[in-house]
């Protein structure tokens, strides 16, 4: 169907209302015919018979049709809302130091406690999370140009070492020189168990879980940390690594494993959507990709998922194409797809 100029594929919006993919919120409206009301995808109302639904553009397009919002989920409130977060974003990336939730707010035009939560539910993580990540990954950036640590300190906006240094270790899990460095002086331990979908590789430091991957040695984890110390450790992970393959058995349940692993501002949003899929569901890269605060980034959101170093816990086989098909999967589609059907059986 075609709304002002807008193709909308009625198949794959009929699955977003069915899913109640908050992702798919402002890319169309939910018009029902028998109600003479339209609402946000997400509705949380009940869901009506798939014959008596149209889809709109937007809120206008709606109206032109004789429809009225929905009181519920209030849709026309949606473009309030990115452009409130916007002019907020607008303002950390301005800002060398994370701005105060009361001035994101008041930019925003809302107050503190609705603007958190709006902003958490948009990108995925919280104003100061986000503010954090955008200058933890201005040093990245500046690390991997092969700066030198104090001149990507300020590059990146710090105004001190002890400030740079305290953040880059929340955020990057090693020093900033070891993060440049492929983890030079950092010490990673790995041992493999055995899974119902092959080997399952387990790398720690000591500030928790860097790498879980399908694999059966510690190749991919030596190239991704060339100047580590890489060590068999199979005594020192012994009890993560047991913890981690009940997870992988069973990712429906909840864990509470320690990850030590970054990426930029958007690519921890987009693992925060992930995480957020409930096991058994699937999200299309484009609802990733919204759900991470940019719709127009759907190739960022694929490279995110294949960024991921962490498999199962951050979740990225929960993503389809916009067609419905698998797509791809670092460690095989094959193992994808046995991932799925086990978690949607659990909720049978």
């Amino acid at each position: 169907m075609e709304q002002t100029g807008i193709m909308i594929d009625e198949d794959a919006a009929w699955r977003a209302v069915l899913a109640r993919d908050r992702g798919a919120d402002g890319r169309f409206v939910t018009g029902v015919l028998t109600t003479g009301i339209y609402c946000r995808p997400s509705c949380a109302a009940r869901h009506p018979a798939r014959r008596n639904v149209r889809f709109f553009a937007d809120g206008a397009a709606a109206q032109a049709a004789g429809l009225r919002a929905c009181l519920r989920c209030r849709p026309d409130e949606q473009a309030r809302d990115a452009a409130g977060i916007a002019r907020a974003v607008a303002l950390i990336d301005r800002s060398d130091e994370v701005p105060p939730l009361a001035a994101l707010a008041a930019a925003a035009g809302y107050a503190p406690h609705h603007f958190h939560r709006l902003f958490r539910r948009a990108l995925g993580v919280t104003p100061a999370a986000y503010a954090r990540g955008r200058r933890a990954a201005r040093a990245r950036a500046a690390l991997a140009e092969g700066e030198r640590v104090t001149d990507a300190l300020y590059d990146a906006g710090y105004a001190a070492p002890s400030r740079f240094y305290a953040d880059a270790a929340d955020r990057l899990g090693m020093t900033p020189s070891a993060w440049r460095d492929g983890g030079r002086g950092v010490t990673i331990r790995w041992a493999v168990a055995q899974t119902r979908y092959g080997p399952l590789l387990l790398a720690a430091t000591d500030r928790g879980i860097c790498r879980l991957a399908f694999e059966a040695d510690a190749a991919g984890l030596t190239e991704r940390f060339p100047q580590a110390v890489i060590l068999p450790g199979e005594e020192a992970v012994a009890a993560l690594l047991a913890r981690a393959v009940a997870a992988v058995e069973a990712p429906w349940q909840a864990h509470d494993l320690p990850l030590d692993v970054a990426g930029t501002a958007f690519q921890e949003a987009v693992w925060a959507a992930l995480a957020a899929i409930p096991p058994g569901e699937t999200r299309s890269y484009a609802a990733l990709a919204a759900a991470a605060g940019n719709p127009a980034a759907i190739r960022a959101a694929g490279s995110a998922c294949g960024a991921n170093p962490v498999a199962v816990l951050i979740p990225c086989h929960r993503v389809r194409r916009s067609d419905g098909t698998l797509g791809g999967y670092a460690w095989g589609v094959e193992i994808k797809r046995a991932l799925l059907s086990r978690e949607q059986a659990a909720r049978e």
